[in-house]
């Protein structure tokens, strides 16, 4: 029997161990009757055959002349053997590596939306997550507010793909010019944000109210399962941040989401835990703070009591001239006064022309974005 002809040929697959196995096994030897041929002690033989011990040139002359083979050949099966294991630990590694990379960043989008370059090796791969994700390593969890660095205290850390988005926006704002924040500041230009809500063209001022200020904001896509409609988090003490999704391209949902996060800012929030806000959440599962942001948004835009005494005037005969002259009589865009009373009435197929205005165009050109096709940039900013 030929043990090294081309159709027996597996050692890539099995250590040398197992063809010492059947060497014996059509022998009818023992391993001890192995170890007295081969002058080695018992204990030799049982760790080659385990694979425990490397077959070295001295046994692989001993097991050419006892099973009749030659030593080169024992030599071949061990040096493929263990090629193959170097090779399989390597690429075992390899997936570990890679896993690893993809339970902290969703790296395929990553890519794709240019935020880190892509490359061949892993080693660079690695590196450039990291340094994205501002960590040493991938052992390390990443934060976004800046006390989070001192306590590490996220009670729930977001998703992968919520982190990275929240780094890209951070990224973003660190190149926003800024005033140093102040809240008394933040109260003295509230009527005059107010104002804006007039028309369309008022969100172009948007910015520029807000860094004056101290308040950066950025707006950038949403990346793929993330559920995101707006955030606040905070460069240092004195510097918030307020990251848009623009999930839904309307003017209505711009405004709430925008007032939404100034008021977590009014109230200090985000500074530890960043304040991450679905709105397709349904109340009864938000928490004290987040309703009391939805509620300064709403009475801000128009107070409850002038929503609550039209809708009851006009129900259920809801139509886009009656919503228009409610806008205007409140001082604020149809569609803000739509949206308002859409969300009262928690009917979501009223007025749904009335709600059609969109926002990312205007953005586009005023605001630090990135996605949806659009590079970053500071059009307008000047």
């Amino acid at each position: 029997m030929d043990l090294f002809s081309e159709s027996r040929k597996v050692a890539e697959a099995f250590p040398p161990g197992d063809f010492i196995k059947e060497e014996l096994e059509a022998r009818g030897w023992s391993q001890t009757d192995l170890a007295e041929i081969i002058g080695r002690n018992t204990g030799t033989v049982s760790q080659i055959i385990s694979g425990k011990q490397p077959i070295n040139p001295r046994i692989a002359h001993a097991l050419g002349a006892a099973f009749g083979t030659d030593a080169q050949s024992w030599m071949n099966l061990q040096s493929a053997y263990q090629l193959w294991r170097e090779e399989l630990e390597e690429d075992s590694e390899a997936v570990r590596r890679r896993a690893m990379i993809y339970s902290k960043a969703p790296l395929k989008e990553m890519i794709k939306r240019h935020w880190i370059e892509a490359s061949e090796s892993i080693d660079v791969i690695e590196q450039r997550v990291c340094q994205f994700l501002e960590i040493a390593s991938l052992n390390e969890e990443a934060q976004c507010s800046f006390a989070a660095r001192q306590t590490n205290s996220y009670a729930e850390r977001p998703s992968s793909p919520v982190m990275a988005w929240m780094k890209r926006a951070k990224h973003l704002a660190e190149i926003i010019p800024a005033a140093k924040f102040s809240k008394a500041a933040l109260e003295k230009i509230l009527p005059s944000l107010r104002k804006l809500m007039v028309s369309e063209d008022g969100v172009k001022d948007v910015p520029r109210l807000l860094a004056s200020v101290g308040i950066r904001i950025v707006a950038v896509e949403r990346l793929p399962t993330m559920k995101l409609d707006g955030a606040t988090f905070w460069l240092n003490e004195y510097s918030p941040v307020i990251a848009l999704s623009l999930r839904y391209d309307r003017l209505d949902s711009f405004w709430h989401t925008l007032l939404h996060e100034i008021d977590h800012i009014r109230n200090g929030e985000g500074k530890d835990t960043a304040c991450l806000d679905d709105f397709d959440l349904p109340i009864n599962e938000r928490p004290p703070h987040e309703v009391r942001c939805d509620e300064f948004a709403s009475n801000f835009s128009i107070d409850k009591a002038s929503l609550d005494k039209f809708i009851a005037r006009v129900r259920p005969y809801f139509t886009g001239d009656k919503a228009t002259g409610f806008a205007l009589r409140m001082n604020v865009h149809p569609a803000i006064a739509a949206g308002q009373i859409r969300n009262r009435l928690e009917n979501y197929s009223v007025l749904s022309s009335s709600v059609a205005a969109k926002i990312r165009g205007i953005i586009f050109d005023t605001i630090l974005c990135d996605g949806w096709g659009h590079e970053p940039g500071l059009q307008g900013r000047n």
